[in-house]
């Protein structure tokens, strides 16, 4: 499980391992929290950061389904499986979904 992020600048990165996330203060934090309840607590580790004023999108991904980067309206339509890298670079090496 994870997320995927899509920034201010219309690239997505992939939060790998996380359950959870957080907003605190100008700064959103993605979480693995090791418990079946998902909550944030003391023995939760963060994964990574963000500015809450950079993100368009998060959603959230299960491993075994891929992520469609983007829609018309950002210009991405790839298939991304699992990794950190932009739309930009996932479009040049994948193939085109319809």
């Amino acid at each position: 499980m994870g997320y995927t992020v899509t920034l201010r600048d219309r690239t997505a990165e992939y939060v790998d391992g996380a359950d959870a996330f957080d907003h605190e203060r100008l700064m959103t934090t993605f979480f693995r929290t090791n418990n079946a309840r998902g909550a944030v607590d003391c023995w939760s580790v963060p994964l990574a950061s963000f500015r809450t004023d950079e993100i368009l999108m998060i959603r959230r991904v299960d491993d075994e389904t891929p992520t469609v980067i983007g829609d018309s309206s950002l210009g991405g339509h790839a298939v991304q499986r699992g990794c950190a890298r932009s739309a930009e670079q996932v479009d040049r090496g994948a193939r085109r979904v319809v």
